[in-house]
């Protein structure tokens, strides 16, 4: 029997047992993340209530742990990959853990909003080992079911968030958001102490790049704190301006300490220069304003125009996040069949066309007239962010999968605060909420066929024209 025999018959064969707990721990830890980053949003005016606060105070609990978890993540992902992804893992886990415990004990809003910062630092270092550790648990003919399972349980967080936290903070208190975390994230850990592997990786890789982790830090905290900032205070604000500046000046300063660095930079320069990871980086970061944009502004519509309470405005958006989640998971398999060029390039035309339905709205829009849009555009980010990451992840060497998911999930997160900082400056200066509204996702929409543009030309490769004429001849015949 040949190499490529055995090659191919590993590839080919059923997942075991292992696997399958394998795998259920990485979703459970995953679905623990993305559940964290919606939960609360309904449990504010509780906590508010509770600390005697303001909204604008409170919402730094979601606020706070999305700029920490979206600066570090790249950090966590160059860590997981030089120390070991389990390491990592169980370390993040510990730290995620201890701070949800202590931001549910907690006695006043100061102790509360510093757990939460403190969370989005384990979950930096959670989310990359996570990606790595699925990744590699799975064979290379498997690696779309790997992106597939790994969004669909973040998309089935997002979806059931908003209604898990509003039943917790109803019926029992919003602190159980917090403890919610404790048994699900031990019981992650415990079954990847079981069935993930130790790994060994190159201990000639262990220098920290403690200068590129500081200059992209401040850089990254800077900018998305502008973002988030700038919309309240005004874009020529001087504290903006001054933010921005630090910004781009820490961003430049990254690029000079990492040249440096050389083989021990934070982000090596082989990722760089690597044609189909960039543009995986490049579709991801055009592509986030919609799903962004619509995750703010559909809610805001479904409240303040139609009437909707806060859970209804949630439950609203079931079936964007229930297709989201479903399509995930199915994308997977296509991915496998079909190849990453044909998948991602389907998944960024219906985000591009689910947003330009949406963009439709007006004032006399009913819920109804949303779905349609909401469906179209749920099945864009559940093709889309699923394959865009398996494609960038795999187009590396696997020593770099932890990073790679890292910095793609960060340009997720600042596509999609660039696009809210301009998605919120159209709205506002709209005169009327729809009419803002159909003019900010108008603008999504251009930006969307930027990144279908650059999936079609520089995403996978090429369409795999023989598998796609094999499986086409196979569906004929059968029918």
């Amino acid at each position: 029997m040949t190499d490529e025999t055995t090659a191919t018959e590993a590839t080919e064969r059923p997942l075991g047992r292992a696997e399958y707990l394998g795998l259920g721990a990485m979703a459970m830890a995953v679905l623990v993340l993305a559940n964290d980053f919606v939960a609360l949003s309904v449990a504010l005016p509780a906590m508010e209530a509770a600390f005697k606060s303001d909204v604008t105070t409170v919402q730094w609990a979601i606020n706070g742990y999305a700029l920490v978890f979206g600066v570090l993540i790249v950090t966590g992902g160059r860590l997981a990959d030089m120390f070991g992804r389990r390491k990592v893992f169980f370390l993040g886990s510990v730290i995620f853990a201890f701070f949800s415990l202590l931001g549910g004990i907690a006695p006043n809003i100061y102790v509360m909003l510093a757990a939460r910062g403190a969370m989005g630092i384990g979950g930096a270092m959670m989310w990359p080992a996570i990606l790595g550790m699925t990744y590699g648990l799975l064979p290379s003919s498997k690696a779309g079911l790997a992106g597939g399972l790994i969004i669909g349980a973040a998309g089935f967080g997002n979806a059931v968030g908003p209604l898990l936290g509003g039943v917790l903070t109803d019926f029992l208190s919003w602190r159980w958001i917090f403890y919610l975390n404790l048994p699900i994230t031990a019981l992650a850990v415990v079954v990847t102490w079981y069935i993930i592997p130790l790994e060994k990786p190159d201990a000639k890789a262990r220098r920290i790049d403690y200068g590129g982790m500081a200059t992209i830090s401040v850089g990254l905290f800077a900018l998305l704190l502008s973002l988030d900032m700038g919309t309240d205070l005004g874009w020529t604000d001087p504290r903006i301006l001054a933010l921005l500046v630090l910004s781009g000046a820490s961003l430049a300063g990254f690029a000079f300490v990492e040249r440096a660095a050389g083989t021990n930079a934070l982000v090596p320069s082989d990722v760089l220069r690597n044609r189909g990871f960039t543009a995986a980086t490049l579709a991801t970061l055009l592509m986030s304003a919609i799903f962004f944009a619509a995750l703010l502004y559909l809610p805001q519509f479904m409240s303040k125009e139609l009437g909707y309470s806060a859970v209804g405005a949630g439950a609203g958006l079931l079936p964007m996040m229930a297709v989201f989640a479903l399509t995930s998971f199915v994308a997977g398999p296509l991915y496998a069949r079909l190849g990453p060029k044909l998948i991602v390039s389907v998944g960024a035309a219906c985000l591009a066309a689910g947003i330009f339905i949406l963009s439709f709205v007006d004032a006399a829009t009913a819920y109804a007239h949303l779905i349609p849009g909401m469906i179209v555009t749920g099945a864009g980010v559940g093709l889309f962010y699923s394959s865009v990451t398996t494609s960038g992840i795999t187009a590396l060497d696997p020593s770099r999968s932890s990073l790679a998911g890292a910095i793609i999930y960060m340009a997720q997160i600042a596509g999609g605060a660039i696009g809210l900082g301009l998605n919120t400056a159209i709205v506002v200066t709209a005169p009327s909420l729809p009419e803002g509204i159909h003019r900010a996702f108008i603008v999504d929409a251009g930006l969307a066929v930027g990144g279908l543009l650059v999936a079609l030309l520089f995403v996978g490769g090429q369409v795999d024209r023989e598998r796609l004429r094999s499986i086409m001849h196979h569906h004929r015949a059968h029918a």
